[in-house]
């Protein structure tokens, strides 16, 4: 377990900059002490300073996982944000997509958002901006990227693709067996 290099470091933040903007210091500095991204084989850990302290007395081969997995740096140096993020990315998420519930279903099983099954969209949303799903009850269903701006999902088709899936809660049942 190691501190991220800068390299690592600006790839990570730009990838999380795009869903929660300058929020990313509310990350680090939070009310109830301090916390930090450690990587340890290629995963990006959320850990309090407290759990650092008792990881980092343990052997680096040992450990399996400390703290919150945020994402994993691929072989080619990109940053994939994983679905264990959602809880951390929520509360401080910038641009916002709510579902009408005939499409929550189909978001959970994997596919793209139709503007059919679009019920609200932030203001001021930009194509390829980083969006946080939600239902119509403010829970939280993924994350995703939208495939439109705003003003453009005034205007297009029911069937056109408005948010392209990223990852989606029902990636713990979907892939139960290699989500580590």
């Amino acid at each position: 377990m190691r501190p991220l290099t800068q390299e690592e470091t600006n790839t990570f933040f730009e990838k999380l900059s795009k869903y929660i903007g300058e929020n990313i210091k509310l990350l680090i500095d939070r009310q109830d002490g301090s916390y930090c991204f450690r990587l340890h084989k290629d995963r990006v850990y959320y850990m309090s300073e407290d759990q650092l302290k008792i990881g980092s007395s343990a052997a680096g081969d040992t450990i399996l996982s400390i703290g919150s997995c945020f994402g994993k740096f691929t072989k080619s140096g990109k940053f994939h944000l994983l679905i264990t993020a959602l809880d951390y990315l929520a509360p401080y998420a910038k641009h916002k997509v709510w579902l009408k519930s005939s499409a929550e279903q189909q978001f959970l099983y994997g596919h793209h958002i139709m503007k059919s099954g679009l019920g609200r969209l932030t203001e001021d949303t930009e194509q390829y901006q980083g969006v946080i799903v939600y239902n119509m009850n403010d829970l939280p269903l993924g994350f995703g990227v939208a495939a439109k701006s705003t003003q453009a999902c005034r205007n297009c088709d029911p069937m056109t693709i408005v948010v392209f899936h990223q990852a989606d809660t029902g990636q713990y049942i979907r892939d139960e067996e290699t989500l580590t």
